[in-house]
């Protein structure tokens, strides 16, 4: 009976917000779901990192946007390793995914945002991701200030449990059903990505782009937490130099020196999208991903760098990251471990709106694994030292908008590990990834609004 009662009250709630929409229209009867200051999730949405300072939508009183991503997969890939422990796999299609979105413009210059997974690989229930409060200007303080209008013409202020804003790559991932602003399949190796309680300010002038921002270095909040606040930010270069050529260059920094329950190689809840690659039974929800485990404390540094001319884009990502885990940083002596990624994507877009693109993705990262040690069903003692691998990706993919909501690619993955082989004569779950290597295609259709 309560979940009766908790889904009528969903859809009801849900019923309301339509009908808020349906009182913003325009007069050709086409829902005006535009709203300001916006990095949309359909096809406007590609090539958008932050969201500009230009104020293209006007307010004209409060507005709510319902919108959605579904996105399905036919996989075919196959696996091997040194061990032949690995599970058997079989082209067939992935778990379908959902999210559920909500923006409300709450005043003039004011939204608030809420994404929920409403189907994911690692939750099949429905659950909220995160959301938060945009601010890009005062004017509903009505302070008649020339100074306060100066400074929110550059200035944004976001607020909430929310995806950081550390790299630029983390604009251009799939997040669970949303897979718009990715040409490719899968996300990077290490897959940069945290929701945490956290504030960030912004300045935007003449293409230069600086952010500042906190957060309580926390997935799960409570008050009993003992560990300390992140710092991060970003600098950089965006602009649109002429008609055919457009250049971004940025660096992001994430600091935290006593971690409390988060990992941004590990904050992604809703899983890859390689489902139960190199595992020998059940799933792991990360398979095809490395995590440093950097669980104690971490500094990382992203660089980025896009180029487009004409419909010709290049991405390139190169992150260094130190830290340790919760149970190295018990050990006498301890240092910290270095983890090292190198991305580079070129897509050539083509078509009267550039619906039609193809594209090529390197990735690479490599580092030191944490000491490890345990025992054998006998009692036998194994231990292993850090050891330093590696892990290689390439990816050809072909990409297709039918309309700005519905897309459709496919792409062909390949996957290699390297130095795992000392893992052999231990009873280490990274002995599984000895003579690794997937590989197939991937086919993935999406619908966004």
């Amino acid at each position: 009976m309560n979940k009766l009662y908790n889904f009528k009250s969903i859809f009801a709630l849900i019923l309301m917000m339509l009908a808020g929409n349906a009182f913003a229209q325009k007069d050709s009867g086409i829902f005006d779901r535009d709203m300001q200051y916006m990095r949309y999730n359909d096809q406007r949405g590609v090539n958008v990192f932050e969201t500009t300072k230009s104020d293209t939508v006007g307010f004209d009183g409060m507005k709510v946007r319902v919108g959605a991503d579904f996105a399905l997969q036919m996989q075919g890939l196959s696996h091997t390793n040194t061990l032949g422990n690995l599970q058997d796999m079989h082209t067939n299609f992935n778990l379908p995914t959902a999210n559920l979105r909500i923006d409300a413009q709450l005043a003039d210059g004011v939204r608030v945002n809420l994404l929920t997974y409403l189907s994911s690989r690692h939750h099949n229930d429905a659950w909220v991701m995160g959301g938060y409060l945009q601010i890009d200007n005062l004017n509903f303080l009505n302070l008649n200030s020339q100074l306060a209008d100066d400074l929110m013409d550059i200035v944004t202020i976001k607020v909430g449990q929310m995806e950081v804003n550390y790299g630029d790559q983390h604009f251009r991932r799939t997040d669970n059903a949303y897979s718009m602003g990715n040409a490719f399949i899968g996300n990077t190796i290490m897959d940069a990505f945290a929701t945490e309680m956290a504030m960030e300010v912004y300045a935007q002038k003449n293409g230069f782009i600086g952010m500042f921002g906190m957060s309580n270095g926390a997935l799960n909040q409570s008050v009993t937490s003992t560990g300390n606040w992140s710092v991060y930010g970003k600098l950089g270069f965006d602009k649109q130099l002429n008609d055919d050529l457009r250049v971004r260059l940025t660096g992001s920094y994430y600091h935290n020196s006593n971690l409390d329950n988060s990992n941004i190689y590990a904050g992604d809840r809703a899983g890859s999208r390689f489902y139960n690659v190199m595992v020998p039974t059940g799933d792991d929800f990360r398979s095809g991903r490395v995590n440093p485990n950097f669980t104690n404390n971490i500094d990382a540094v992203m660089l980025n760098s896009f180029v487009k001319f004409h419909g010709l884009e290049f991405f390139g990502t190169y992150e260094n990251s130190q830290g340790m885990s919760k149970g190295e940083s018990g050990v006498e002596n301890a240092e910290n471990r270095t983890w090292e990624q190198l991305a580079g994507e070129l897509i050539y877009r083509f078509g009267s709106k550039e619906q039609f693109n193809v594209g090529a993705r390197y990735n690479t990262a490599w580092g030191a694994n944490a000491a490890e040690m345990g025992e054998y069903a006998d009692g036998t003692v194994w231990s292993i030292g850090q050891q330093d691998v590696r892990q290689n990706r390439y990816e050809l993919s072909a990409g297709w908008f039918m309309t700005r909501n519905v897309s459709l690619k496919g792409s062909y993955i390949k996957q290699t590990y390297e130095g795992y082989d000392n893992y052999l004569e231990t009873g280490s779950t990274n002995a599984n990834f000895a003579g690794g290597e997937f590989d197939g295609f991937m086919l993935e259709a999406a619908i966004s609004f």
